[in-house]
This record gives C-alpha cells, structure tokens and sequence, in this order.
C-alpha cells in the first residue's frame, strides 16, 4: 500500500535519512517511490497501515502519515484517480464522523475556496456526521505551490494529493528536550532536534549501547537513552562533565528527564587515551568532535617532552592522584582527530553498528574538506546543515562486518604516515579557514598564478 509521510520543513537533506533508519530499526520494507527536497510531501510503499504507523512513531522530521488516494497536478486528473483507485475502500468510512482538511505548501486558499474544493469530494457518498474536533477520520487535500505563489497571484498548484491519516510523529519531543528547559548546557550543547535525529540515524534502540567520547553535557547520550538505549560518554574536560554537580551536571540532566537507569556512566579520557578496550562491543557511536575554532584541539600529552613540559609528569610519581593535578596537554590535528574517530569505530563497533558524527566544512568547493574514509566502514548517508559560508555535515557510517572488508587497502591505511605539526592552526585547516573568512589561502594563490 502506498503512504504519504508529510515532513517538518526544516532540515531537508535529514528527513528521508531518518526515516530510511527508522525503518531499518524496526525492520520495516520500506520503498520511496517520490522525493524531493523541494517538496515536504514523500510518498512510500508499505507493507501495511500498522507498519505505516511504526515508521513515524519516533520520527522528529515528520509531521504525519496518510494512507496515499492519489497524486495529480490538476484537481480533474485527481479525481478521476480517487474514483479509479480507492472505490473500494470508501464504504468502510460511508457512516463514520470525518472531516476534510486542506494543506496548502507555500500557497493560500480563500475561505470560500477551500469549501468548494472541500466540496468537490462529495462522490465519496460519506454520511457520517462532520466533525471538526476528534473525528473517526481525517482526510487531507495537499496542495504543492511554487515558491511565492501568494504575492506572484499564480492561480493553480503544480501537485494535487489525498489522503487518509494514519499516524502521528513525535516532533513534540523538541520541546520536551528544549535546552532551554535543560539544567545543565554549555556553548557547544547540541540541540534537541539534531541530537534526536542523530539518534534516530544511528538507529539508537532498547538494549543497545550507545558511546559519545565527546561527551560535554550529555545531549547525544540523552537522546539515545529516550530512544532505550544504553548511553555512556567521555570527555577530555571532566569540569564539562560535572558541571556543579546536582541538577547542573551531566547526570543531572538524566535525572531531569527521568533517564537515570539508561545512563552507564560517563569518565574523563580523550580519544588517544582511551580506557575502552578494543573490543566489538558497541552498537552506536554518536558525537560531535570539537572543531577547533573557540580554541585549538588538544590530547593528553606533552608537547615538548624533552624540554619544558617533561616537569609536568615525573616517572614514579603519581600525580594524578593528586585533587588538583591538571593533565598536560599537546596540540591535537584536525584530520588525525578524524581518523581516530574512524579507528576507534572501526575497533569496536558491532557488525553493522553505526558510528554518526558531526564535522564541519567550508562551503567553498576548493576548501571543502573531504569525508575521511576506512576500509572497515562504510558511508550510509551525509546530511548537511548549511550556514553562511560554512557547513557541517553529519556523518553516518556502518561498522562492515569482517568478510566485507577489503584487507588490503585495511593494510594500506595502516602503513600511512601520521600527520604532523606544531600549532593549533599547523593541525587544523578548518581553524584556518574560518579565521581567513574562508577566504583562498594566499600561498596556494601565488603558487596557483606563479
């Protein structure tokens, strides 16, 4: 059967992803038969209403599904089909209360218009009584508009459908995890709709383990945790973690939102200094690395352990111990920093776990940089979030399952020189960019023209 799923009109190149992972998760034969970014309406095949209905019940970028009566660009050509295609399906909904709504995508409708399109239905032969508040069922007339219809007075839409509702999203969850409501955030606390949606991407479910080895407040382990998985976390800077301790602390974040038991634990550690043990043990990675920018990247070491900073840490003595030790710490590059993230996936992602990542990208083709790679993953979808003259891409990868991996290029990246450097803006090309304006590097400029 085929469905119409109307999306949010926010973040368009995420929603057929989620709703693709959605059906992963619930094991769901999903076909897309029309989509278009341009447009909020996506029409599917099903194997069933009840299925219909699972799809969209943790959906963010979806609003509501409907059972799909018909597509056309005329009001003509869609009741023709209606009558061709649904006949058989009206006499279920002959006595029960309905009422007949109109959606109309960037394009108005007078009052008086909408009642004779409304109108214009009437050969469905329902007697039942029309009610506009809680009826048995709800049908919905969509109308596509071009872009400024209104002030352009174009007098007809360029698609036309109808349709049955089936199910609700629960977009509402936006709120419910609004950080403004939150009592612990930072600068870099993710949102409620983003970390939702990347927990939707990563395919976060009860009885799965979920891992953000950037941790800082908590927004990805939360948004797993209300999907029923199980959230850890890490983060370089423990102060991000604790916070002030009570409600204004990681843990009181879970606490607030009733998700104690789902949260496993959270540790301080950076991504080269790992306690985690390389084992393939987790089903889910969801994080969004720092980018370098409010300062640059750091991990745990000296700089210069030969010169000033060896005082730092003396062999034999176990300063760490010590309330008020402070650990050293060396300029960290960008893209090794990605490769980590892929590493470290690679090392302990179940087959067919999903790592999902944020990473930031000049919107400038020639400073663009590209989606890093492994042998041992694979790229499922890149949704990208567009700002002005930067973007930033999530990334969402499978773990391959060990008889899919090419050995030979796994052994090729193993034997790759690790990248070198001095500075924060030595390591970080992205750091570089956005303190240039992203404007062309003056050096490739010459050396371009010389």
């Amino acid at each position: 059967m085929e469905y119409l799923i109307r999306f949010s009109q926010s973040h368009e190149t995420f929603r057929l992803a989620e709703i693709q992972s959605l059906a992963v998760v619930n094991g769901i034969n999903l076909e897309v038969i029309s989509y278009s970014e341009e447009s909020p309406f996506c029409i599917v095949r099903l194997p069933s209403e009840d299925a219909a209905k699972t799809l969209l019940e943790r959906s963010v970028l979806a609003q509501t599904i409907h059972e799909h009566w018909g597509t056309a660009e005329t009001y003509d050509e869609l009741h023709a089909i209606v009558k061709q295609g649904t006949s058989h399906l009206w006499l279920q909904y002959k006595d029960v209360s309905f009422k007949i709504n109109i959606d109309a995508y960037q394009g108005s409708r007078t009052e008086k218009r909408k009642i004779e399109l409304i109108n214009s239905f009437a050969y469905l032969g329902f007697d039942g009584l029309i009610l506009l508040k809680n009826p048995d069922q709800k049908f919905t007339i969509f109308e596509q508009w071009e872009f400024d219809s209104v002030p352009r007075e174009i007098p007809d839409p360029l698609k036309v459908h109808f349709g049955r509702l089936v199910g609700h999203s629960v977009r509402e969850l936006i709120k419910t995890y609004d950080l403004k409501k939150r009592g612990y955030i930072s600068t870099t606390s993710m949102d409620s709709e983003l970390a939702l949606i990347t927990a939707n991407i990563a395919l976060a479910a009860p009885g799965k383990i979920f891992y953000d080895p950037f941790v800082g407040t908590g927004s990805f382990p939360i948004a797993c945790a209300h999907f029923g998985a199980l959230g850890w976390g890490s983060d370089i800077d423990g102060r991000s973690v604790r916070g002030e301790g009570g409600k204004k602390s990681l843990k009181g974040n879970f606490k607030q939102y009733g998700l104690e038991k789902l949260l496993g634990d959270v540790f301080v550690s950076d991504l080269t200094n790992s306690p985690v043990r390389k084992a393939r043990i987790l089903d889910g990675i969801v994080c969004d690395p720092p980018y370098g920018v409010r300062e640059g990247l750091k991990v745990l070491g000296c700089r210069d352990p030969d010169e000033k900073d060896a005082w730092l840490v003396e062999k034999g003595k176990k300063t760490y111990r010590n309330p008020t030790f402070v650990a050293p710490k060396k300029p960290y590059s960008f893209t090794a920093m990605l490769d980590d993230i892929l590493n470290f996936a690679s090392d302990t992602l179940v087959d067919n776990g999903r790592l999902s990542f944020w990473m930031p990208t000049a919107n400038d083709e020639e400073q663009e940089i590209a989606v890093p790679t492994h042998p041992c993953l694979s790229i499922v979808v890149v949704c990208i979030q567009v700002f002005n003259k930067w973007s930033r891409r999530l990334i969402t990868y499978r773990r391959l399952p060990d008889s899919e991996v090419d050995l030979s290029a796994l052994a090729q990246r193993k034997r790759e020189e690790q990248v070198k450097g001095h500075t924060a803006d030595d390591l970080n090309s992205f750091r570089r960019a956005y303190f240039r304006g992203f404007k062309p590097d003056q050096e490739s400029t010459d050396v371009a023209t010389g």
